[in-house]
């Protein structure tokens, strides 16, 4: 199996504990905060693994340039949007479809990959993203009133155009990532990985800092209040994304982003095995189609 298949896969599980660690603390610190910690409390995290490889490990720093730095506000910014949009969808009655398009990022991230990086897929890794979409789309419908023909006949709603808003906005972030980390041309994949992580997670901390002094600063005491949890999720993310950049800078952002929807599979195995909760036959066809695209993928 190719090194970053078992980085992705094992990013997807790191990703999944981070979110359910992130849903224990929105109800104690807010949205917000809750999106703040990943980015506020990694960050530490994050220079601990960069320090990692430059002191034990022995590799050089790369030098940084002003395109790097281009590549990392861009997808930096484009991340906070997406989360942004996809927060603000859970204000709609019918936000099941809207969220159901947000996951189009994989086929999304293909199209900015072609624009941005000149990167093509092949008609068969198309074909595997978009079984894979698929399957994630049916599971967002899955527990609604809602039957699966919505995601066709819902297409003029605003939830589906704030969706696929959302959807667009991680396509560009996961391009963007893979830009600024193979811009940085060497010295090999995990430091340009972990210099990249160091420099979205710094930016975007500031950013959000900035932001809620600004909107709450109540909600900094909460945020502090709540720091041994919130390290959790700051590990737990800090780590999920040095695998996600260190994957995209060895394979495509589409490919690598169509291979991560296992984190849904990952999802459900909690909910069946530790929760004892029953999944019903449009979730158990989204996840056969999850496996079937990323196999197509892997075989491919």
């Amino acid at each position: 199996m190719d090194t970053w298949v078992v980085i992705t896969i094992a990013a997807a599980f790191l990703q999944n504990v981070r979110s359910t660690l992130q849903k224990y603390l929105k109800g104690h610190i807010g949205t917000t905060g809750a999106t703040f910690v990943r980015f506020g409390y990694g960050l530490p995290f994050a220079f601990l693994f960069l320090g990692i490889l430059y002191y034990f490990m022995g590799y050089p720093l790369p030098r940084l340039h002003w395109v790097f730095a281009g590549w990392v506000v861009l997808a930096a910014l484009a991340q906070i949007f997406a989360q942004a949009l996809l927060i603000h969808l859970f204000s709609f009655r019918n936000f099941a479809v809207g969220t159901a398009y947000s996951r189009t990022e994989p086929a999304q991230a293909a199209l900015f990959g072609l624009i941005f990086l000149s990167e093509t897929v092949s008609w068969v890794a198309l074909l595997a993203i978009a079984i894979s979409v698929a399957g994630v789309m049916l599971i967002s419908v899955a527990r609604t009133e809602l039957k699966p023909s919505a995601l066709v006949t819902s297409l003029a709603t605003r939830s589906v155009a704030i969706g696929l808003c959302s959807g667009t906005f991680f396509g560009i972030a996961a391009v963007g990532y893979r830009g600024a980390s193979l811009s940085l041309g060497g010295p090999n994949f995990l430091m340009q990985g972990g210099v990249t992580l160091c420099a979205a997670i710094l930016f975007q901390t500031v950013i959000m800092l900035a932001f809620i002094t600004l909107r709450d600063p109540a909600e900094l005491r909460r945020i502090l209040a709540a720091w041994k949890p919130a390290l959790a999720v700051g590990f737990f993310g800090a780590s999920a994304s040095f695998g996600w950049f260190t994957a995209m800078t060895l394979e495509k952002a589409a490919v690598v982003k169509a291979v991560a929807q296992i984190e849904i599979i990952f999802t459900f195995a909690s909910t069946v095995f530790i929760f004892k909760e029953k999944i019903n036959r449009l979730e158990v066809a989204g996840c056969i189609a999850i496996v079937v695209g990323i196999l197509v993928l892997l075989l491919t």
